[in-house]
């Protein structure tokens, strides 16, 4: 679904432009983060795995960007990384989000990650979809966990689990 001359790649820091003005575009929807404004690419950068960092381009420009973060510092939870993934509004629903996290996912059993989870709100069923078509599902809900423009939000957390990085044959007990 993606077409000719699209392509995910390596994200690098001459892409930061691109990849802000699509992180603002997920702010002005008010339902992808709690973010009310981008960050600088230092902050962005420092706050972000320096592997597993991809862009979707087609023809040339990005439409979409992926990356993952820490979610502890302690070693117990060393291949447990939160996902980032932000579509342009042009490039919805063709395909990009699924390309990106597909290949987020498998990067990141290469970099020995076994578990990855997001963080959604309910209103977001874009993203609960994509996430979901991709093998993560929902753990619980976080009810009114941080307030966004005035209104306290409730979050989804999902988690996928690797079968080929950690204790994949635990999973097959389930």
């Amino acid at each position: 679904m993606l077409g000719e001359n699209t392509g995910v790649r390596p994200l690098t820091k001459s892409d930061w432009e691109d990849i802000r003005a699509i992180y603002l575009e997920g702010i002005s929807t008010g339902n992808a983060t709690f973010e009310r404004e981008a960050p600088s690419w230092d902050k962005w950068h420092n706050s972000h795995l320096p592997y597993c960092r991809l862009v979707a381009e087609k023809s040339g420009k990005v439409v979409g960007w992926a990356a993952l973060s820490v979610v502890s510092d302690r070693c117990a939870y060393s291949g447990v990384a939160e996902t980032s993934i932000y579509v342009s509004e042009a490039a919805r629903r063709r395909g990009v989000g699924k390309a990106l996290l597909q290949r987020l996912i498998q990067e990141s059993e290469q970099a020995a990650k076994w578990t990855l989870q997001a963080g959604v709100f309910p209103e977001n069923t874009a993203s609960l979809t994509l996430h979901e078509s991709c093998g993560f599902r929902v753990v619980g809900l976080r009810e009114r966990l941080g307030e966004l423009n005035g209104t306290w939000r409730d979050v989804f957390l999902l988690e996928r689990r690797s079968r080929v990085v950690g204790y994949p044959q635990a999973l097959d007990e389930d």
